[in-house]
């Protein structure tokens, strides 16, 4: 009986005592440890948060509650992530600008006099044939086997051919609309190819677009007008460069149509369809030339055995080859619509250096109309990118509003 007041008093209270030593001891310890890392002060919740956001800044972590990953699973820290994507975007403007002026040079140049733009575009596409097929033999033969196999395959060749005309279409028009306008306004010259993509994914796709991308449209629109009336007025325009700006816009368009439709035949890679497309083109080139005499104009032309010459010729073939590779690393490594803004604020840059380069004079109302064409491809791309954040947000959004999104 003397024992079970002990074990009910003394016995109990000691460890009811020790247990609230034991929930009071964390609470403090939390509290001198939370500038560590720990639980919960004010103070420590605060220190924590700057901390999290430099480790996250700095050292790629993906939760600032956690240390850093190991070296197996770390993440690549954001310096060097963003140095990456400084670096591809760098060299997608390089490699774009370089192929305009080089380009413009082949096609227009008063020292070269070489009046053959399909002869050109010809070449260009024969080099990106001969790279691709190059690069696949060494990639087969050497260690590193990324690059598939490729073969020419007539059946898949001719499955890819209405593909093939519509490129030539684009590749052809883009270059005789830089032949015949100036590198400065060649953006305005070929800036309605939004405007086609809305325009075809309605009438071909059935696809709705919304009045804010509608409305940027109208500003784009607005900007070429303006862009033609101001070469008009400074005695610079040509109609037959902006007839061929505006075919090059509605070919660029179809061109992104026709590739989704393609695609399957060739198991979804690009480096085939590049292949094929490109092929395709230069055996459709050879009557094309015949036709227009260019034949006759290379027969006669006085600098077809000038090593210089050759050396531009291969070096633009090489340009055009690298465009469409570093277009994909560019969207690779930011997003389509990084992309979009990044060739926007290109052709704004594109525009300025040529102004300088060939010592031009323009008028307030000529720069307000490249403001407006890139303003409203701006303001399209954002819009757009709204749009498709709310659909991948919102499962619930009828499968309409969703396809929209994807113009």
């Amino acid at each position: 009986m003397a024992a079970r007041p002990a074990g009910r008093g003394g016995g109990e209270r000691r460890p009811r005592g020790v247990n609230k030593a034991r929930r009071a001891g964390p609470r403090r310890s939390g509290k001198r440890g939370a500038g560590g890392g720990g639980g919960g002060g004010r103070s420590g919740g605060s220190q924590l948060t700057r901390t999290g956001i430099l480790r996250m800044a700095l050292g790629g972590a993906a939760d600032p509650l956690l240390p850093a990953e190991g070296a197996g699973g770390r993440r690549t820290p954001f310096v060097l992530r963003a140095l990456r994507i400084a670096l591809v975007v760098s060299l997608y403007w390089f490699v774009s600008i370089t192929m305009v002026f080089l380009n413009k040079y082949l096609l227009d140049s008063p020292s070269l006099r070489l009046d053959a733009p399909l002869f050109v575009t010809f070449f260009q596409c024969a080099v990106t044939a001969a790279l691709c097929l190059g690069l696949s033999l060494g990639a087969a033969c050497g260690p590193c086997a990324a690059l598939p196999a490729l073969r020419l395959d007539l059946k898949v060749s001719r499955s890819v051919l209405p593909l093939s005309v519509v490129f030539i279409g684009m590749v052809t028009s883009n270059n005789l609309c830089l032949k015949h306008v100036g590198v400065a306004f060649y953006n305005v010259g070929r800036s309605l190819t939004t405007v086609f993509n809305v325009l075809l994914s309605y009438l071909l796709l059935k696809q709705t677009t919304s009045l804010y991308a509608l409305l940027a449209c109208g500003i784009i629109i607005g900007g070429f007008w303006l862009g033609v009336d101001q070469e008009g007025a400074e005695g610079t325009l040509s109609w037959t460069g902006i007839i061929f700006g505006i075919l090059a816009s509605l070919c660029v368009s179809l061109n992104a149509i026709y590739t989704k439709k393609v695609l399957p035949v060739v198991d979804g890679s690009i480096w085939h369809l590049t292949f094929y497309n490109n092929m395709n083109a230069c055996v459709l080139f050879l009557p094309l030339m015949m036709i227009t005499g260019e034949f006759h104009t290379l027969y006669h032309f006085d600098k077809l055995g000038s090593p210089s010459f050759w050396g531009m010729m291969t070096l633009g073939g090489v340009f055009g080859f690298a465009i469409g590779y570093v277009t994909g690393l560019q969207i690779k490594f930011t997003s389509p619509l990084t992309h979009n803004v990044s060739g926007t604020a290109k052709a704004c840059a594109q525009t300025v250096l040529a102004v300088v380069y060939f010592e031009e004079t323009k008028s307030l109302l000529w720069w307000t109309s490249n403001l407006m064409v890139l303003g409203g491809s701006f303001a399209y791309t954002w819009v757009k990118g709204l749009e498709m954040r709310k659909a991948q947000e919102d499962p619930n959004l009828k499968s309409s509003e969703k396809n929209e999104t994807g113009v």
